[in-house]
């Protein structure tokens, strides 16, 4: 056993060293320290122990020390618990004090943690915005359709961050007013010759109210001349009556047509009942010859008088066919 001792201090020796170096990053204590960043060596433990990455605290605080900021390991560990980003809220605070823009640790972080970039918000208030909007189509009141495109140039308003609308917003009521504008306008050619009437109607109807940025400029960067609405319009208007004439000459020729068979139907009963009454006149002449109510001569004389109407009837068809070869 005393031989053994020499041996397992070494070992023990080392595994507090490993143990210790894994719990305390020495190195990022070393050049905190002179960085001017006095953090002592429980609080890395701390951050161990609360699952908190040390570099990530220690790194952003030395820019913000070296950079004049008074910030507290506390306030950037509670900002990286709650999810934000700490190395962009240390570089957005020193962009802003850079630029001479009062932000605040409170509402940097607030903005961070609300889903926005806060360095990308500072620089946009520094270097304003070029928003492009897509292709608008308006009508004019002469029918006539315009394509107008523009670009917005906007500033991030830093006090509206927490809350304000983005840049769907503004790309939504610009493109709101320039319809409102240009259907206001009585023809295309008034759009085409002013193209900035555009831009100052817009630009006069507040529509940063309630965003997150202040618009500088509303600039046309295209006017486009589109299909011919009205026309249009009129068109499939004209189509539409074509249509429905159509389809109540349809329904008449149809009633037509019904009306039609109907009569054909009577015409049909009544030859059937012509014929059916023809078909008993052999009948009736017969029994009139038997009752001796009818006699030879007057039945001879009667089918005389029947071949001399056919006959004449005949001679009548056959002169007026050849009055018409005539003419």
């Amino acid at each position: 056993m005393i031989f053994k001792i020499p041996f397992l201090v070494p070992i023990l020796v080392l595994i507090f060293l490993l143990v210790f170096f894994s719990l305390v990053p020495v190195g990022l204590w070393v050049t905190a320290q002179f960085s001017g960043v006095h953090v002592k060596i429980s609080q890395l433990i701390g951050m161990r122990l609360r699952r908190v990455v040390p570099k990530y605290i220690i790194n952003p605080l030395i820019k913000a020390t070296k950079a004049g900021l008074n910030l507290t390991t506390n306030q950037l560990e509670a900002h990286y618990l709650a999810g934000g980003n700490v190395n962009t809220l240390v570089n957005a605070l020193i962009a802003a004090q850079r630029a001479d823009i009062e932000l605040e640790f409170e509402r940097a972080a607030a903005i961070d943690l609300a889903g926005r970039n806060v360095l990308e918000a500072v620089q946009v208030s520094v270097n304003p915005k070029v928003i492009e909007t897509p292709n608008i189509a308006a009508v004019a009141m002469n029918g006539i359709e315009v394509i107008v495109k523009a670009k917005v140039t906007v500033r991030a308003n830093i006090e509206r961050l927490i809350g304000g609308a983005g840049e769907e917003t503004i790309i939504a009521r610009v493109g709101e007013g320039i319809v409102t504008t240009v259907g206001s306008s009585e023809s295309h050619t008034s759009v085409l010759e002013n193209p900035d009437s555009i831009s100052k109607t817009v630009l006069n109807k507040g529509l940063d109210s309630g965003t997150a940025f202040e618009i500088l400029s509303i600039d046309i960067a295209d006017v486009d001349v589109g299909r011919n609405i009205g026309a249009k319009l009129q068109t499939d208007q004209a189509e539409a009556d074509k249509r429905i004439a159509q389809a109540k000459a349809e329904e008449r020729r149809a009633m037509a047509v019904a009306k039609e068979q109907e009569m054909i139907a009577e015409v049909r009963s009544m030859r059937a009942k012509v014929v059916e009454s023809e078909s008993k006149v052999p009948l009736a002449i017969a029994n009139a010859l038997e009752s001796g109510n009818l006699g030879v001569l007057d039945y001879y004389n009667m089918k005389n008088i029947i071949s001399d109407t056919e006959m004449r009837q005949s001679i009548s068809g056959h002169s007026e066919k050849l009055k018409e070869d005539t003419k």
